[in-house]
């Protein structure tokens, strides 16, 4: 089964680039059926009001059961004291699988890493190439598991995405997905080095086309086997323990755990280029 395992949907309400205006799924869907993309995962367009936008994702999801799966988009601060209860509803009631979060919105925080844990579902963390606090997460948080986009960085800052192949060796806990990795060279020596297990297969559609995404994989000639775990085999192992109720309620929901700090942007306003222009 090949899974696409980053995908957006729904609308956004912000109205400053696609990324926060529409993430329709009309055409990506018939693109993906081309390719036998037979699952993908979908979580909301930034957007203001993320308890909303999940609502809206999950009617998406839904409407086309058993085809999507669906995590759950949090803000760090914005939704301060109120993690658990959105994950909570959206793993009981919608069927949810994962956390998103954006470090363009804010930094990630102690309160989702711990809602993720009493849930024992992963984290797909953008770090927008702040790559240094994959560190922090994997030592303090070992027994969650943290998807990291990209390789590091949308905005190919080869630096991100070589440093975070140190982690992807180090860290049993971390991962990465290859949506919108243009540095096939980088690709390839992060695969070599850190082994295909680590890796899932994403699009960051449906503004990316994931037949173009799914290319690359085969570009890479893998085994058989490891071929299919970085096609879906991986992710599934990723949700493989996902608890419907969680484990405990987390201690640290409104006070107690680090504050994320206001998120830095580009001055073009696109948030997966915040941390400088295109390197090639």
């Amino acid at each position: 089964m090949i899974i696409d395992c980053h995908c957006h949907a729904g609308k956004g309400d912000g109205l400053t680039g696609p990324w926060d205006t529409d993430a329709s799924l009309g055409h990506y869907l018939r693109w993906a059926s081309e390719y036998n993309i037979e699952r993908s995962v979908v979580f909301p367009a930034f957007h203001s009001n993320y308890a909303e936008a999940n609502r809206e994702v999950a009617g998406i999801v839904k409407a086309h059961s058993p085809r999507l799966l669906g995590f759950a988009f949090v803000h760090a601060e914005r939704d301060r004291g109120q993690i658990f209860s959105m994950i909570n509803t959206a793993v009981q009631e919608y069927g949810f699988c994962g956390i998103k979060v954006h470090r363009h919105d804010a930094r990630i925080s102690r309160e989702i890493c711990e809602t993720a844990r009493a849930f024992n579902i992963p984290i797909l963390y953008d770090v927008v190439g702040e790559v240094s606090a994959v560190d922090l997460l994997a030592n303090e948080y070992p027994d969650v598991k943290f998807i990291i986009p990209h390789l590091g960085s949308f905005g190919d800052d080869w630096r991100a995405q070589i440093a975070l192949i140190d982690h992807l060796v180090r860290y049993p806990n971390v991962f990465t997905d290859t949506s919108g990795v243009r540095r096939f060279d980088i690709l390839q020596k992060a695969v070599k080095r850190a082994g295909p297990a680590k890796f899932l297969f994403g699009s960051d559609g449906p503004w990316l086309h994931p037949g173009v995404e799914l290319e690359k994989i085969y570009a890479l000639h893998l085994p058989e086997s490891a071929q299919n775990g970085v096609l879906g085999g991986n992710f599934l192992r990723l949700i493989a323990g996902r608890r419907n109720k969680p484990m405990s309620i987390p201690a640290v929901l409104s006070n107690g755990y680090l504050s994320p700090q206001n998120a830095i942007q580009s001055e073009t306003g696109d948030p997966w280029l915040a941390e400088g222009v295109f390197q090639f």
